[in-house]
């Protein structure tokens, strides 16, 4: 019969730590631990839950009955309870019962800490280890190279139980299957890097992920712990980076989850105006209290450690930031100093950041952030919030408004695209067009293009051209890369029947080869985030809807010269202005009929001429396809 014995695996320097909001890998303290003690085999079970009266562990080993398995809080007033139970292992479920001194109420919840939890709507945790040999080792020794600022970073966004399924039997595709599936996919359209939409352990299937309960465990519908970690490894061996969205900014009421813990507002903010989300219906984090610091850094750390991730996107940035996001006047309170900043919020996103830099220096942490908040991605020394890249959401916006217009009015709105490049290097920018752009009504990205099918199909191959030849990282949503003609729906698979026609086969080609020409060309990445890797050639021929501008690396013999035409009518005899003298040749068009273009319209190896154009000394006549882009590079002489 199972008992409880005393046990902890706390030292003092862990408590003080904890309280002080500097206990960064609490998961090797807090949740279930099978062990042996004494020759006996167990698990020891850890909780805080300082308004407790009392703590019990209740489980399918016990008939779920409270009193029998009761922890024992610490005598340092941590609020920790703890224990070791006898003859509980791997594979058992448990939840904790907890007494609160608040008017005795009586909560049952899962484990804030669990490695495993149940398979939605089942909501226990599960006692798990997941032992696991990675084979990642020559990944994990270069990835510093994959995740530099000036290396090449292209995203494909994946909601796991979305991109494919398995039709026959009705069901998601496992962790196993999509090690098989996904890797091999990925790797074909030459994409750099993974974002998962949440993984994390979450109760509700539209929530996309982003309500989450279980922090510590990956979500068991795709399989076991270890399952995801050999996803995760197969991703490394094939030299593909894998980063996790990570949501610290709010999470569900859900009885079993964080909210009202142990009586009281533990996790959550007492104070409904800074712990209450009125958009999401969710609750919001304490950020000043030091406990939950350490709760939230400890999860970034754990996915980074114990998972091999190589960044964090972290979700709702700018709903941490502000006070009075989503709140209308008298709805929230002041700082301080009288401003609308959350500065605890601030100093948490701040120390979050130095923690993960701090132990890993090679990965990269993003910050899905919307608003013009200064030096996002700018380090903590400097004054900055100490992010690695930001979501670009003006261009994002700009662009996608100025795409939908039919190209007659475009001369209008040239300023739409131009715009970007004036705030282009105040952050380190990632270029998204993600999930949140295909949903709601939004319409598919191919939904927005106007005209007929030629010119949609045009316009999103031009669309894909101009963002992979602008500069920042890149991210595209599953199913963009082939032309999705629906809005995603997190319900079904994608639509990849869609590539038995020739135009949407041609946008997959397109998306691919785009992959590798950001890949090789350094020019469009070494300076990818600084102005010195940028230069207009033309911004000014609104009349004929045309960009032209260079891009630069290192080497001002690799420079990529980028010209667009956002009508359907081919610009032909169009003269541009060149850096200096030399053969021009064509390195990628957009029009060639492998990407279902006409591939009429091509650029034949060209010596520029001593003719004045553009404020430059020499120029040559090109020939721009029409809703297409031409990329050129001097030859260089052997």
């Amino acid at each position: 019969m199972a008992e409880v014995i005393s046990h902890s695996l706390f030292t003092e320097f862990d408590i003080d730590l904890f309280k002080a909001g500097k206990h960064y890998k609490l998961y090797e303290k807090f949740g279930a631990h099978p062990m042996t003690k004494d020759g006996v085999e167990g698990t020891y079970f850890a909780v805080w839950a300082p308004s407790a009266k009392q703590v019990s562990v209740v489980g399918d080993f016990n008939y779920w009955l409270e009193g029998d398995h009761q922890l024992t809080v610490r005598w340092d007033e941590s609020g920790i309870w703890e224990g070791f139970i006898t003859g509980v292992g791997k594979g058992t479920t448990y939840k904790y019962k907890i007494q609160s001194h608040h008017n005795d109420i009586k909560t049952e919840k899962a484990d804030p800490f669990a490695r495993r939890c149940e398979h939605p709507p089942n909501t226990a945790s599960i006692v798990w280890d997941e032992p696991y040999k990675w084979k990642d080792t020559n990944w994990m020794k270069k990835r510093k190279k994959h995740n530099a600022l000036d290396a090449p970073y292209s995203v494909y966004e994946i909601h796991l139980g979305s991109w494919k399924k398995q039709l026959e039997e009705g069901r998601f595709l496992s962790y196993v299957e999509l090690a098989e599936d996904l890797v091999s996919y990925v790797k074909d359209m030459k994409f750099t890097h993974v974002e998962f939409m949440p993984i994390m352990e979450f109760p509700y299937d539209p929530s996309w992920g982003y309500q989450l309960t279980g922090y510590f465990a990956p979500t068991s519908r795709f399989g076991y712990p270890e399952e995801f970690k050999l996803l995760v490894d197969t991703f490394h061996q094939n030299n593909i980076g894998v980063i996790l969205d990570w949501v610290p900014s709010h999470f569900p009421e859900d009885a079993h989850g964080l909210g009202f813990f142990d009586g009281s507002s533990l996790y959550e903010h007492p104070d409904k105006r800074k712990g209450y989300h009125p958009d999401w219906k969710s609750l919001i984090f304490n950020y000043g209290r030091n406990e939950v610091k350490s709760f939230l850094i400890s999860n970034a750390i754990f996915w980074l450690d114990q998972y091999h991730a190589d960044g964090l996107r972290v979700d709702a940035v700018a709903s941490m930031l502000f006070l009075d996001y989503s709140r209308d006047e008298g709805e929230w309170e002041p700082n301080q100093f009288g401003g609308r900043e959350n500065l605890d919020a601030i100093a948490f996103i701040k120390e979050m950041n130095e923690a993960v830099y701090s132990s890993f220096p090679d990965v990269q942490t993003i910050a899905e952030e919307s608003t013009s908040f200064p030096m996002v991605s700018k380090p903590t020394f400097l004054g900055g919030l100490g992010f690695g890249m930001k979501w670009m959401m003006g261009w994002m916006h700009d662009t996608l408004v100025y795409f939908s217009k039919e190209p007659i009015y475009r001369k209008h709105h040239q300023n739409d695209l131009t715009f970007s490049m004036t705030y282009a290097f105040t952050e380190n920018f990632m270029l998204p067009l993600s999930h949140d752009e295909v949903v709601y009504g939004k319409h598919s990205l191919l939904g927005r293009m106007p005209g007929d099918e030629w010119q949609r199909f045009a316009n999103l191959r031009l669309l894909y051209s101009y963002m992979f030849t602008h500069p920042g990282t890149k991210l595209l949503f599953q199913g963009a890369e082939f032309g999705q003609s629906e809005e995603w729906n997190f319900q079904q698979s994608l639509d990849w029947h869609l590539l038995k026609y020739d135009v949407h086969k041609g946008i997959q080609a397109l998306v691919k080869d785009l992959n590798g020409l950001y890949r090789k060309e350094k020019a469009l990445h070494e300076k990818q985030f600084s102005a010195d890797g940028f230069e207009w050639i033309d911004y000014n021929d609104a009349e004929n809807s045309v960009l032209v501008y260079i891009r630069k690396g290192n080497d001002p013999l690799q420079d990529v010269i980028i010209a667009c035409n956002m009508t359907p009518v081919p610009k032909e005899n169009y003269r541009i202005g060149l850096p200096r003298s030399g053969k021009i040749k064509e390195i990628f068009n957009s029009d060639l009929k492998k990407y279902a273009g006409s591939g009429a319209y091509k650029n034949k190896l060209s010596a520029s001429e001593a003719i004045d154009w553009q404020f430059r000394s020499h120029s040559v006549e090109i020939t721009i396809p029409p809703l297409g882009m031409v990329a050129l590079k001097y030859q260089i002489k052997k």
